[in-house]
């Protein structure tokens, strides 16, 4: 009963301050200024019309459209409009920051960031709730996140990469809990994610992800 009140809750659409998120209209036009081609290299997507672009999040396609203005994501052979605030600033900002560089391919904490003094009170990464559906069955958690995509790692009780934007991978590392130690998970990056994400968007990054793995095949999109 707990996993279907949980699918059928609507996804996270709050800040970490529990404000609601609101995606300035300004995004959108700014990404409407942007080269198409040049975003489809830089974001690692690919060109979809003139003006839109598909990029890949969670091993899903999702099609940023300037001229309407919204996120889609393909059902039925039909593009639809996904209604998912915090995705849709997300994926914003992603495409207007993302930049060259390649991934390092080098993992890093969230105390290695440059911005790491950001991720403290209520702008801890949101994985408490992982720790409490995951904790004490890592297999369940490794095939709710190769459902997303996710490849495997060799550490911890359960360990794998996730793509979150083709340039934001997340490493997943979990320690299954026993009757002496509590369940413990780690969340790495990539040493170029402050390339491509300022520190409120890899927040945000994670929340989804979170919220995918919790809901993991049935997402909102």
């Amino acid at each position: 009963m707990m996993q279907e009140r949980r699918r059928k809750e609507p996804p996270p659409s709050a800040s970490p301050t529990r404000e609601q998120v609101k995606v300035p209209s300004h995004y959108w036009e700014d990404l409407s200024k942007k080269d198409p081609g040049e975003l489809a290299v830089q974001g690692q997507g690919e060109i979809f019309s003139r003006d839109s672009i598909i990029i890949p999040f969670l091993g899903r396609e999702i099609l940023a459209d300037p001229k309407d203005r919204c996120l889609k994501s393909l059902r039925a052979e039909q593009w639809e409009r996904i209604d998912y605030p915090l995705l849709e600033l997300i994926f914003l900002v992603y495409l207007l920051n993302v930049g060259p560089e390649p991934l390092l391919n080098e993992m890093i904490s969230k105390n290695e960031l440059k911005e790491a003094h950001f991720f403290q009170g209520p702008h801890e990464l949101r994985i408490a709730p992982l720790l409490e559906r995951y904790g004490n069955d890592p297999l369940a958690f490794t095939q709710a996140a190769k459902i997303l995509g996710a490849r495997d790692l060799e550490f911890a009780d359960a360990s794998f990469t996730i793509h979150a934007f083709p340039k934001v991978p997340l490493h997943y590392l979990l320690w299954e809990g026993d009757e002496e130690f509590a369940p413990r998970l780690s969340v790495l990056f990539d040493r170029t994610v402050e390339k491509h994400l300022p520190a409120d968007a890899i927040w945000g990054t994670v929340t989804l992800v979170t919220d995918a793995l919790l809901r993991s095949p049935n997402l909102p999109y």
